[in-house]
């Protein structure tokens, strides 16, 4: 549609659904996102809209309602969030796992898959690199915060922290990002564990942890551990990420229309 084109790229994003009282003087429920997902979203020249996390689907065909959904939008934007119920990479539940929400997982693994399927591309930010992860059969660390030897990475809701992180030189995210080097702002407590099948490691924490995926052969589809969305207005090379990712959805956009 011209309407859409002259507005860029329409970039689907994932939402959380937000108690009722939570926000001030709102009786009801809502659905939100952080701002910072969307102010780096529109510098970069996209229009992002917030996806409630719902059922899909109906006898087994989550995938294929998925794919009915994302048939509007340029790109997929997976945004942080509560942890992914172990059970989905077959382990018990550690008692710092917080958050596990069944729809959202069971909706967001389905969109990602859609979105690989259709060739969509797809930006997996801190929850959504384990997403990533555990789809292609990975599995996570569990909980990292205190560990001796580890570098303090924050703590979900409490506190973040900021450390460097090399990107792997030749990988996508060291051409969207242009740097080897980047000053990463993190709150996470879970970590990727074994690499699912068919992704690379794009970036490093010094030490050792995971802090950047990508699919090999499949387009554009990127996971950092990290929140590009919280420096992204004050870092180019944050920035350029979301950059990145919007030109190729609206490349997209324009091809599939």
């Amino acid at each position: 549609m011209s309407g859409q084109a002259m507005a860029g790229p329409l970039i689907a994003v994932t939402g959380r659904p937000v108690a009722a009282g939570r926000i001030t003087n709102w009786r009801q429920g809502a659905l939100a996102v952080p701002m910072p997902y969307v102010e780096a979203v529109a510098r970069a020249g996209g229009v992002a809209a917030v996806l409630q996390p719902v059922p899909l689907g109906g006898g087994g065909d989550d995938n294929g309602s998925a794919a009915s959904l994302l048939g509007g939008f340029g790109g997929l934007l997976l945004t942080g969030g509560g942890d992914v119920d172990p059970a989905r990479y077959g382990e018990e539940a550690a008692p710092e796992v917080y958050g596990v929400d069944e729809v959202t997982d069971a909706f967001e693994l389905a969109l990602l898959d859609a979105a690989i399927a259709l060739g969509v591309p797809v930006l997996a930010i801190c929850r959504g690199v384990q997403i990533l992860n555990v789809a292609r059969g990975g599995t996570l660390d569990q909980h990292i915060t205190g560990r001796p030897g580890l570098e303090a990475h924050g703590i979900p809701g409490v506190s973040g922290s900021t450390h460097t992180v090399s990107v792997e030189p030749g990988t996508r995210l060291w051409e969207a990002m242009e740097t080897s080097h980047a000053v990463a702002a993190c709150h996470h407590h879970q970590a990727v564990a074994r690499v699912g099948d068919g992704l690379r490691v794009a970036a490093r924490c010094a030490d050792g942890i995971i802090e950047g995926l990508e699919l090999d052969d499949a387009g554009f589809v990127v996971g950092v551990q990290w929140h590009p969305e919280d420096t992204a207005a004050d870092d180019p090379a944050q920035q350029r990420l979301f950059d990145t990712f919007v030109t190729r959805a609206g490349l997209r956009s324009r091809f599939a229309g």
